[in-house]
């Protein structure tokens, strides 16, 4: 059947040690989605969005991550989501003992997205 895909967590492509290709697993094409596995003490790059008009949300399923904002820390737990306009200079960082596991979602804000009128 076509117009759909099903990936198991072991199925999907990684990179780096730390990323889970969701995106390129499931073949999404308009909207970025990945997983950043992040080990005690590991962190993604430092960055803004800038340069592709990008909003990310930030989902933690598991750990205790602190999200940086323009340098303020903003200490996360699973179950937190965070929102960023592409301006700010954000990264992830995991001070915990234990590894954290962030869902990242990106989309260009001129991506045409209409929501639904009651959501």
């Amino acid at each position: 059947m076509e117009g759909f895909t099903v990936r198991h967590d072991e199925e999907l492509e990684r990179a780096y040690d730390v990323w889970v290709l969701v995106r390129r697993s499931l073949g999404v094409s308009s909207f970025g989605l990945n997983i950043v596995e992040l080990p005690a003490g590991g962190a993604i790059p430092e960055h803004d969005e800038r340069d592709r008009d990008q909003e990310e949300v930030f989902y933690v399923v598991a750990g205790t991550p602190t999200l940086v904002v323009d340098g303020v820390d903003h200490p996360l737990r699973a179950g937190s989501w965070a929102r960023l306009d592409p301006e700010p200079v954000r990264t992830v960082r995991n001070d915990a003992d234990e590894p954290a596991r962030v869902l990242i979602v990106s989309t260009p804000r001129a991506s045409g997205y209409v929501p639904m009128d009651w959501a």
